[in-house]
C-alpha cells in the first residue's frame, strides 16, 4: 500500500472500531519551565540587554482544549488557557529567547484568557472514495473525513498550529524550547504577545501534498496585546505548499512558506534618520509604547522547513528562513535571517519508547537596517544593547533536551542551552541556559 493513501491519523487495525457517534473532545495540559543561567561576561550592556548576573525565571501554562462536532465534516474548538510567569531578563536580550512558552505570557500574575476559537468545516474534492480515519486528540474529534478536501479554519487561533508544523521542532512544551526550533523566525508570524490571531486559514488537501492559505490580523502595537481591526491597512498573508516524502520507505515533508505583512511597523532607516535628527519618538514606538505612526509597513519573507525519519527512531530536520528586514518586527521574535538543524531520537533503541533526545544548532541574523538602528541607540521590544554598544555578529545557539515519560501523562524534561552572542554581540556572552519543564497533557 502507498504510505501515503492514508493519513498519519489513520491505523488500520482500529478501523473497525472507530466510534463516529462521539461527539465532544476534551483534553487538559499543564506545563511549567524553570530556567536559570550563571553569571556571564558582559563588556557592554543596555536597557534592553539579557542580564549578565545569574538569574532564574519560572512560567506555567495550562489549557482546556474543547472540541465538539457540529454538522457533517464540521466541528468548533474553544480552547479556555491560563498562563503567568516570565522568562530570563522578562524575554530581553536574545532573539532566540529561551522559553517558547513565555512568547504567550503578558503578565507574571496567572491570567485567564480564550486561545483559540474557530470553527473547522471540510468539503470533499473530487470523486475519490478514500477516507482519513482521526482519532480523539487534542483540538481534533474523533471523525471520518475524505482523504482529498477543502478545509476551512475560521475565528482565533495560533497560525503556527497550520503552518511551519515541523514534526521533530514545533512545541515547546514537548520538544526544543527555543523559540528558534519553534518556526522559522526568519517569518514574522502575525500574533499578539501570547502568540494568538483571528482569521481564516483555508487547507487544499491531498494524499501527498497539501497548500495552505491564511488571512489574518495583527497586533495595534508591536508585540501587542489587542489587535489592529483596521483590516484593510493592517493584515497578514501567509502560503504554504507541504510535499509527503519518502526515504527509504520513511516517512518526511518538506513545506516552503512565503509571507507578506501590512502594519503600523515603521521603517528602519526612517527611524535612523529622524534620530539623527534629534527626535527620539521612535524609540518607545519600536518597544511598543506609543501609537503616533501611521499605517505604512510592509514586511515580507520566506520559510523552507523539513523533516525526515533516517531510521527507526532516529530523524532529522531544519529550517532556513527569510525576512526583509526593513521596517520593525512586529509580531514574533527579533530575527531577520534564520538557519537550524538538528536530530530527534526516541526511546526504543534504549527500552524507552516514550522518550525522546534531541540536538539542534541555531544561526540567527539580522538585516543592516535592523543592525544600524540597534547601533544607533534605537530599542525594539526586545533587543537594545544601547547606542554604540552593538559588536555585530550572528546569534548562534546550541539546544540538547531529554524527555522522559514518567506515567502515560506525564513527562520531566532535563534541557540545556549554550548561546553565543547573545542580542548578537560579541562582547557578550557566551550564555549557558540550564532549563527543567513538568509536562502533564490527558
Amino acid at each position: 500500500m502507498n504510505v501515503f493513501a492514508q493519513s498519519e491519523g489513520f491505523k488500520t487495525s482500529n478501523q473497525n472500531k472507530f466510534d463516529s457517534s462521539s461527539n465532544w473532545s476534551y483534553h487538559f495540559q499543564l506545563t511549567t519551565i524553570y530556567q536559570t543561567h550563571p553569571d556571564f561576561n558582559a563588556k557592554v550592556s543596555g536597557p534592553n540587554s539579557l542580564s549578565p548576573f545569574q538569574e532564574e525565571a519560572l512560567s506555567l501554562t495550562t489549557t482546556v482544549f474543547i472540541g465538539r462536532k457540529l454538522w457533517k465534516n464540521a466541528a468548533f474548538y474553544f480552547n479556555p488557557e491560563i498562563s503567568g510567569g516570565k522568562g530570563l531578563s522578562g524575554v530581553l536580550g536574545m532573539g532566540g529567547a529561551f522559553n517558547g512558552e513565555t512568547f504567550k505570557i503578558g503578565s507574571v500574575a496567572p491570567t485567564p484568557y480564550v486561545a483559540r476559537a474557530y470553527l473547522q468545516q471540510h468539503f470533499a474534492v473530487g470523486t475519490s472514495k478514500k477516507k482519513e480515519y482521526f482519532d480523539n486528540e487534542i483540538n481534533q474529534v474523533k471523525e471520518i473525513i475524505p482523504a482529498s478536501r477543502i478545509t476551512i479554519n475560521a475565528g482565533k487561533f495560533c497560525i503556527a498550529d497550520f503552518f511551519d508544523d515541523n514534526k521533530y521542532s514545533h512545541d515547546p512544551r514537548t520538544q526544543f524550547m527555543n523559540w528558534s526550533l519553534m518556526s522559522g523566525t526568519g517569518w514574522d508570524y502575525p500574533a499578539n504577545t501570547r502568540g494568538y490571531t483571528w482569521g481564516i486559514v483555508v487547507e487544499y488537501i491531498k494524499p501527498t501534498w497539501a497548500a495552505r492559505l491564511a488571512s489574518t490580523t495583527v497586533p495595534l502595537l508591536a508585540n501587542g496585546m489587542w489587535f489592529d481591526w483596521n483590516v484593510s491597512k493592517a493584515h497578514s498573508e501567509t502560503f504554504e505548499v507541504e510535499k509527503k516524502l519518502t526515504f527509504n520507505n520513511r516517512k518526511g515533508k518538506i513545506r516552503a512558506l512565503v509571507y507578506h505583512t501590512s502594519s503600523r511597523a515603521p521603517s528602519y532607516r526612517n527611524a535612523i534618520n529622524q534620530m539623527a535628527k534629534g527626535d527620539s519618538l521612535l524609540l518607545p514606538i519600536f518597544a511598543g509604547f506609543q501609537q503616533g505612526i501611521s499605517y505604512g509597513g510592509e514586511k515580507y519573507g520566506w520559510n523552507i522547513s523539513f523533516d525526515q525519519e533516517l531510521l527507526e527512531g532516529i530523524a532529522i530536520f531544519g529550517r532556513v528562513s527569510y525576512g526583509d528586514g526593513h521596517s520593525s518586527i512586529w509580531a514574533f521574535t527579533e530575527v531577520d535571517q534564520s538557519a537550524h538543524l538538528g536530530f530527534s531520537f526516541d526511546g526504543k533503541r534504549w527500552k524507552r519508547p516514550n522518550d525522546v533526545f534531541g540536538i539542534a544548532y541555531v544561526v540567527d541574523g539580522l538585516s543592516q537596517d535592523h543592525i544600524d538602528y540597534l547601533n544607533a541607540g534605537g530599542l525594539t521590544f526586545m533587543l537594545g544593547d544601547g547606542k554604540g554598544n552593538l559588536n555585530y555578529q550572528n546569534e548562534q545557539v546550541m539546544e540538547t533536551f531529554y524527555n522522559l515519560n514518567l506515567t502515560p501523562s506525564l513527562w520531566l524534561t532535563a534541557d540545556y542551552q549554550l548561546a553565543f552572542n547573545p542580542g548578537y554581540n560579541k562582547d557578550r556572552g557566551p550564555v549557558n541556559v540550564f532549563g527543567l519543564r513538568v509536562h502533564v497533557e490527558f
